[in-house]
């Protein structure tokens, strides 16, 4: 029988290469074809694709615009999700309630999300700049100038991605062993203190974890900008892979969406390993 015990993971590992190695590889060998609507096929182009993704500023200007909006998101989402998670871990009133109220964002579908919160921004018709205005200000361009058009993209992202935060931080808590807590408590440290000295450390892993999550996925934001701005106004808001899906589903050009794909896939990977690294080091080991 143990013989034969590798033939069990055969169906797995047909199902990888599915589904992640076969369409890797395919879109490796697209990216240095010609494929577009007018030359459709892989006829070869060698590293031309590559050659002009490299001059191509709208598009490493679309990663320096993901990575300041995903990291802006996934900080607040932290310290929000942290709080939250915080006030809850305590004994409050009705705390099945709330906990169940947090995760409702999360449970909503995100492209439904974003058109609610389209409508509650719109700056003539909107609730968003009424209540602006009840407390004597004037209404903003949430969606028409560039700055505001970001900060409505990171609200929506912080409102619906929160609580996936605050459920990975109170699965943490709630583990945390009650000895330090004791030992804390007779050597007299204050609310503060116990937190400073024994909770942030011993959710220094988890915290690490629940970020690198939320930056992995955050990387990747889409249907957010989709439809909320479309990328704009201009493309204040272009995130890389919305600049991949205007190249290859609205131009057409297979081949050079392919090859800024696996760019991005590269450039992504190698970020998000140095950060792993950098926070494994910094965060947890001291």
């Amino acid at each position: 029988m143990l013989k034969y015990k590798h033939f069990f993971l055969l169906p797995g590992l047909i199902v990888l290469v599915a589904i992640i190695i076969f369409p890797l590889l395919f879109t490796i060998r697209v990216s240095f074809s010609s494929w577009d609507v007018v030359k459709p096929g892989l006829d070869w182009l060698g590293g031309k694709n590559y050659e002009r993704l490299f001059v191509d500023l709208r598009f490493w200007e679309a990663l320096f615009k993901l990575s300041l909006m995903a990291a802006g998101s996934v900080l607040i989402q932290y310290l929000i999700g942290f709080s939250l998670a915080l006030l809850v871990w305590r004994d409050v009133i009705m705390k099945r309630f709330i906990r169940v109220l947090f995760l409702v964002p999360m449970m909503t579908t995100p492209v439904i999300m974003t058109v609610i919160w389209r409508t509650i921004l719109h700056e003539s018709l909107g609730p968003a700049n009424d209540i602006v205005r009840m407390f004597g200000f004037e209404h903003l361009t949430w969606l028409s100038t560039s700055g505001m058009a970001m900060f409505s993209v990171i609200l929506v992202e912080v409102w619906q991605w929160t609580p996936f935060m605050f459920l990975l931080l109170l699965a943490g808590l709630l583990s945390l062993p009650k000895e330090p807590y004791m030992a804390a408590a007779i050597d007299g440290a204050g609310p503060l203190r116990t937190f400073f000295s024994v909770t942030f450390p011993l959710m220094a892993p988890i915290s690490a974890g629940a970020i690198l999550i939320r930056l992995i996925e955050a990387s990747k934001m889409m249907e957010t900008v989709y439809v909320l701005t479309s990328g704009g106004p201009g493309t204040a808001t272009e995130t890389a892979s919305y600049y991949i899906y205007i190249r290859g589903l609205r131009d057409y050009q297979i081949g050079y969406a392919a090859s800024l794909s696996f760019t991005y896939l590269i450039v992504m990977i190698i970020s998000l390993t140095i950060i792993a690294k950098v926070m494994t080091r910094k965060i947890i080991r001291d």
